[in-house]
């Protein structure tokens, strides 16, 4: 009985206010169930259903015209009494709570006894007029037992939730409800006839605005093609949602109608599988549509965003008072005003990672040796900045994996058609790595990627980047195919505008960007071998070099740590600059305690400076009714938090201004504006806190006015114009930031951390004298996180590649030892002390001196990808190629168990080949993890190469000493020599395997050795003289022929003779 005078309560008399035409009005009303369910946390109950499927009959689609009266939801009772009228309203409500046995066929009959409510005299007529004779009848999706849908599906909960606290009726109901079977079935055909008249929707006929079908290469999924005798039928307010609709078919796309959001539609069947939204049937045509009220609106649109929709608004440009004034027929004015995607978030809880759009633009140059051109623009719309750029590759798509690791762009627009299949293949591969996978969005060639001409002429019509501190212009010219990345910014403009985002093309910043600019260059393929930002387990951050470094407190210290890490210094002044601020810190505890406190005060400013330039001349979503003063009042919180996080700010950058050693260190890392005196930032910034305080004291909630946008504006305008020095307060902070971190790490991590020694590139031979090569010299070396998961404590250990003062040591590592016995661990704690050292971070390490290295190549792992249609041999060749062309002497090669994807023998053959090519022609630095155990034979007497493997002992596991009860334990230590064998029988033990397996396994290996014994015995000779010695008796016979040969080459022959008579004579032999 509660529940009944709950539900009658919606039922009591209607307002003043019920006889308006506005459409606000009218949904106020109507809609009063939807917002008790909100704020309730529960579904609906069965009357809140009845009263908005009533108003979505009045809704008629998308069709909510203003000029129509709200008609009666029952009939005028001028007669009978109060009670009578209840006894009325009571009865007319009753019939829904009547108890269903059958649950699959449970339905209702919204028939009262006599003809109170007659069924046809309420339908909407096929014109779209009404009979306004007939009396409104109530209907409820419970009447309709088919087509089935996700709406209608949870209704049978509610009607036994309706059931149990109803009272129970006679059998009389139940067989009324019986006799309603025909009416239930002419429901059904109605509904079925309804959604035959969407068949532009239907995914059989649907096409693009150009008649396109989806299978044309040329079809466009952003738009819709709308019959014209369908567009006749529709009513103004249909149309209005119709025509933006047509073009914007990826939205979600919100339409405003009186106080509520609605989405139609496809985008009603979003709302009810993400947001567990009623969907509904209604008005001419039926169309399916949830909705919201407007105070759930910006939750509702996070939340979309967030599982990676895109989102629009289409708002009322005016009141229904305001259209009415303008005739009795006009129709609300409405307009698309915001696109929210999740590449292009501003607010929110979109976290501390930078968010990126990026658009591509591929180029063939034509050449024979597949070089590509790729141009590229992306944007982060929360800092308002736009990067422009272009790099070269070639098939491998190293260049391209690079730039897509450091951009990690949440979305990717490129030409239809217009990539390669390798640049595919490297989009799909690297928008697979981390927990986020990134969007794709092809575009048509013609329309959204222009020519750089017109890109040009386009920029200047419409006054893009007339807010950028740079111009635009002259930064191009230090792009290399600048023609090709004007392009792709084209693109980026394009996509931009139609997201009505010219904020941001306005005021934007526009900088430019190179993948490999004066730094360490790590292609993308290394920064996930090393596990640099995502680990190759689950793709989370946790076991990574980022996870490591991360102590930053600010969210725009941890993007520019990101930044760093994908570009390490390889200039020694700022190496050692960076190395000089983390030693002071970590000398000096007390400033690093204070740098901290002052951190942890801070805002985003970064984000908050974007936002507040993005507002500059951009009054026109001011206008709007109700959501004007929203974003006014955002606004003015945005800009208050600025002002007094700059404060806080300026006052930390004072205070180590003070710290005369550390701040004549930190002006080496970066420039500081003037921040004391008259002209300085201090007294200016005084300016607008003083403003802020008179102005807007309560400026996280403040009660906007009418003049507070014309105050705002101003203040906003006078600030500005010092955007430039503001961003170097900004960065400035963000340095120290990272910098403390870098202490932090250096101070607190679970092995011992040193200051690497950076030493010059090497140099070329000059004046028949010999200058030393490039080096790397670490000892006590640990991987920084291997162990992170399990505390557990790390085996130190030595690396030495190249000449050294004390004594002469090869360039190349041979390194051999069991499966597990951390070969793979040691090649990737050696990248990372390198990467470390040049980001100018302490090293995990006892000492550490190295030459600088310009790039660093990982061949890591077997894995294949299926979904590129990659095996695992070609993922090898593709990396080993990438390594073979484009190492140089300065180079870091790491190479594990190469051909290992093959049979025995081509994979062998492969090895060695690639092997000698590394340390014959490229002489880099290389450390080379392998299972094929005739390379040490081959390679032991070679001067530039040195043969170490990983220790492991056998461990009884009882006190018997038999070969077979021994226990196969790994030490993690490095030692000179080569590795025995592999033990991949006891691995196998461990993992496993039967052991009758494995004693079956070691009988076939020993009959495998018997049946080679020649050439194992030959294989164990060519350490004593091997095919390298063949070569060099080779060349110094050509040399003796012909005089003529290449000085060089020459040397490096009687270099290694030399080596070989001095190792020989020395041992004796």
């Amino acid at each position: 009985m509660q529940r009944q005078k709950s539900i009658l309560s919606f039922f009591q008399k209607p307002s003043p206010e019920s006889n308006g035409s506005g459409v606000g009005n009218e949904l106020g009303k109507r809609r009063v169930p939807a917002k008790q369910e909100k704020q309730n946390g529960v579904a609906l109950n069965q009357a809140a259903n009845d009263t908005v499927l009533d108003s979505s009959l009045e809704i008629r689609g998308t069709d909510t015209p203003p000029e129509k009266v709200p008609r009666p939801i029952f009939p005028a009772m001028s007669n009978g009494s109060d009670d009578g009228r209840g006894s009325s309203l009571f009865s007319s409500i009753m019939h829904k709570f009547v108890k269903v046995d059958d649950r699959k066929k449970a339905t209702e009959s919204n028939h009262s006894h006599g003809e109170q409510h007659p069924q046809k005299g309420n339908i909407v007529n096929s014109n779209g007029a009404v009979d306004q004779g007939c009396v409104l009848h109530i209907e409820s999706d419970d009447d309709i037992p088919g087509p089935e849908t996700p709406g209608t599906q949870p209704l049978v909960p509610r009607l036994k939730r309706s059931q149990e606290d109803s009272p129970k009726f006679d059998s009389s109901k139940r067989l009324k409800l019986l006799q309603d079977t025909t009416v239930l079935n002419k429901n059904h055909t109605e509904v079925t006839d309804t959604i035959s008249k969407f068949e532009w929707l239907d995914p059989a006929r649907i096409r693009d605005a150009n008649g396109r079908r989806p299978g044309d290469p040329l079809y466009d999924r952003k738009t819709l093609y709308i019959p014209p005798d369908a567009l006749k039928k529709m009513s103004a307010s249909q149309k209005q949602y119709w025509s933006v609709k047509s073009q914007y078919m990826d939205i979600a796309l919100f339409f405003k109608v009186g106080k509520f959001y609605e989405l139609y539609e496809l985008d009603a069947e979003i709302g009810h599988k993400e947001l567990d939204w009623k969907m509904t049937l209604s008005g001419v045509g039926k169309c399916r549509q949830v909705g919201i009220s407007e105070s759930g609106i910006d939750d509702a649109i996070q939340k979309l965003v967030a599982r990676g929709y895109k989102v629009g608004r289409v708002e009322q440009l005016e009141t229904s008072d305001q259209a009415k004034a303008r005739g009795a027929n006009s129709v609300i004015q409405r307009k698309l005003v915001q696109v929210v995607t999740p590449s292009t978030a501003t607010d929110g809880n979109i976290g501390p990672d930078a968010v990126h759009l990026l658009a591509i633009k591929e180029e063939n140059c034509g050449l024979d040796n597949g070089s590509i051109v790729y141009g590229f623009a992306f944007v982060d719309c929360a800092a308002l900045r736009i990067w422009v750029g272009s790099i070269n590759d070639d098939v491998s798509s190293a260049a391209l994996g690079a730039l897509l690791m450091q951009v990690s762009p949440k979305e990717v627009i490129y030409e239809s058609r217009g990539l390669s299949k390798e640049a595919q293949k490297a989009l799909r591969k690297y928008s697979l790595t981390g927990p986020a996978t990134a969007q794709t969005s092809p575009v048509q060639p013609i329309t959204d990627f222009l020519d750089a001409s017109k890109v040009r002429n386009l920029i200047h019509l419409k006054g893009y980047f007339k807010g950028s501190s740079n111009m635009w212009e002259n930064l191009l010219e230090g792009v290399m195919h600048h023609d090709i990345a004007l392009c792709a910014l084209g693109g980026l403009i394009s996509h931009l505008s139609r997201l009505m985002l010219d904020d941001v093309l306005r005021n934007g910043d526009v900088l430019p960007y190179q993948v490999y600019r004066g730094c360490l260059r790590i292609d993308g393929q290394t920064l996930v071998n090393l596990e640099i930002f995502s680990n190759n387990a689950d793709g989370g951050p946790s076991g990574t070099l980022y996870k490591f470094l991360d102590n930053c407190v600010t969210s725009s210290g941890k993007r520019l740590l990101r930044n760093w890490i994908c570009h390490p210094l390889k200039d020694i002044e700022g190496i050692n600059n960076r190395l000089n601020v983390v030693e002071d810190l970590m000398a000096n505890s007390e400033v690093m305690l204070l740098v901290s406190q002052n951190l942890k005060k801070l805002p985003d400013l970064e984000r908050l400076l974007g936002r507040v330039k993005a507002s500059v001349q951009s009054s026109a979503s001011l206008i709007l009714p109700l959501l004007g003063k929203k974003i006014l009042k955002q606004r003015v919180k945005v800009f208050g938090s600025l002002v007094k996080g700059l404060r806080i700010g300026l006052d930390l950058l004072m205070l180590l201004q003070n710290e005369g050693h550390i701040i004549s260190s930190l002006s080496k890392v970066f420039k500081l504006p003037m921040l004391s005196g008259s002209n300085g930032l201090d007294q200016f910034l005084a300016q607008f806190e003083a403003a802020v305080d008179s102005d807007f004291p309560k400026y996280q909630n403040h009660d906007v006015t009418d003049s507070d946008a014309e105050t705002l504006s101003i203040l906003v305008e006078l600030f500005i114009e010092k955007a430039t020095e503001w961003f170097g307060v900004i960065y400035a902070i963000n340095c120290i930031d990272v910098l403390r971190s870098f202490a932090v790490t250096s101070s607190f991590s679970c092995g011992p951390m040193s200051r690497p020694v950076i030493l010059p590139q090497s140099e070329n031979i000059t004046m028949g004298q010999e200058t030393r090569g490039p080096i790397l010299k670490v000892k006590g070396l640990w991987h920084p996180f291997a162990l992170a998961e399990n505390g557990g404590v790390p085996v130190p250990n030595d690396i030495i590649l190249g000449e050294d003062t004390d004594d002469y040591h090869a360039r190349t590592l041979l390194l051999t030892g069991p499966n597990m016995g951390g070969k793979s661990t040691l090649l990737r704690a050696t990248c990372l002390a390198v990467i470390l050292a040049q980001l100018g971070c302490y090293v995990p390490c006892e000492m550490c001196a190295l030459s600088l290295v310009d790039i660093i190549f990982t061949r890591l792992g077997a894995t294949d990808r299926i979904m590129t249609g990659e095996s695992t041999f070609f993922i090898e060749c593709t990396e080993t190629a990438s390594v073979l062309q484009n190492a140089t002497q300065d180079s870091l090669v790491i190479l594990d168990e190469l051909g290992r994807g093959t049979s025995t023998f081509d994979g062998y053959a492969i090895a060695y080949a690639v092997f000698r090519h590394l340390i014959e022609k490229v002489n880099c630095r290389l450390l080379f993890a392998t299972h094929y155990h005739p390379l040490t034979k081959e390679f032991a007497s070679h001067p530039h190469v040195t043969l170490q493997h990983m220790v492991c002992a056998f461990k009884s596991k009882s006190e018997c000493y038999s070969r077979s009860d021994q226990e196969l334990v790994f030490l993690y230590r490095l030692t000179s020599g080569a590795c025995p064998e592999s033990y991949g029988l006891q691995v196998a033990m461990m993992a496993g395997i039967p052991e009758k397996v494995v004693e079956v396994a070691s009988k076939a290996g020993l009959v495998m050795k018997n049946s080679l014994g020649d050439s194992f015995r030959t294989s164990e000779q060519r350490s004593k003289f091997s095919t390298l010695h063949e070569e060099w008796l080779k060349m110094l016979m050509a040399v003796s022929d012909t005089g003529d040969c290449n000085f060089d080459d020459n040397f490096d022959t009687l270099f290694c003779l030399w080596h070989e008579l001095k190792s020989s004579y020395g041992s004796g032999n």
